[in-house]
């Protein structure tokens, strides 16, 4: 796994709202205003974007993309559904949304500064980065403000270990279309929402139709059901533009 990834993915990250934004209720809309970014920073990457392909025919939005120091784009998130915010109103667990993470597949690399090596990036990364934003847009808005932080980096902790182990036993299998070519995909359900991680042909090494970077896939969701999904390149990204 990625072992630098830990700390830049925090960071790319969309950071949870804290108990002050619930407590002043904040809308959806207003709680995601702060971590949305442009078209720009998509644009920018060498990779494709991967979104729920034509079945789904609801909202779509982007999030953000995170970088590497030298402001090359590693990985970015768009959305589908209704957006997620924490609520205290007791009605967050009605939410209905997936989140598409792309990960840009890398081999080992020198960093950005060259004093050291990076790890190549693999379906663990896709793993780790999903299951942070699912912590980060589910996390219990009712949790006390001192207990607040100690919670979350437990559970970031936790999501470490499992991404880790994605071959293990928390995690099952299932085959969902990507463009449309059956792929595997590592799939877990928690007390949040689930989780679906996996990697197109051309990022464990093999080559695809169209030239494309292979890429890996992290997905998260909450309300919408896991098993009837399916992805593709994204051709327009001013679908996402709202």
């Amino acid at each position: 796994m990625d072992t630098t990834g830990r700390v830049g993915a925090r960071g790319a990250l969309s950071a949870p709202s804290t108990s002050d934004d619930v407590e002043a209720g904040r809308t959806p809309q207003e709680d995601l205003a702060g971590v949305r970014r442009s078209l720009d920073g998509y644009l920018l990457a060498d990779f494709p974007w991967y979104g729920l392909d034509e079945a789904f025919s609801g909202p779509r939005w982007l999030m953000q993309v995170g970088t590497a120091s030298d402001g090359t784009v590693e990985h970015g998130s768009t959305g589908h559904g209704e957006e997620p915010a924490l609520r205290a109103d007791g009605e967050q667990d009605k939410q209905r949304f997936a989140v598409v993470v792309t990960v840009a597949g890398r081999p080992v690399r020198e960093s950005a500064d060259g004093t050291g090596v990076m790890d190549a990036t693999s379906v663990s990364s896709a793993a780790w980065l999903a299951g942070s934003g699912l912590l980060a847009c589910t996390w219990p808005a009712q949790i006390e403000r001192h207990l607040r932080d100690k919670w979350l980096e437990q559970q970031l902790a936790a999501a470490w270990e499992l991404a880790d182990d994605i071959d293990g036993s928390d995690w099952t299998t299932l085959s969902l279309p990507v463009d449309g070519v059956p792929t595997r995909f590592h799939y877990r359900e928690s007390e949040f929402g689930w989780l679906l991680a996996g990697s197109t042909d051309a990022a464990d090494g093999r080559s695809v139709s169209g030239g494309n970077t292979g890429v890996h896939i992290g997905v998260y969701g909450r309300g919408m059901s896991a098993y009837g999904l399916g992805f593709s390149v994204i051709k327009d990204l001013s679908a996402y533009d709202h």
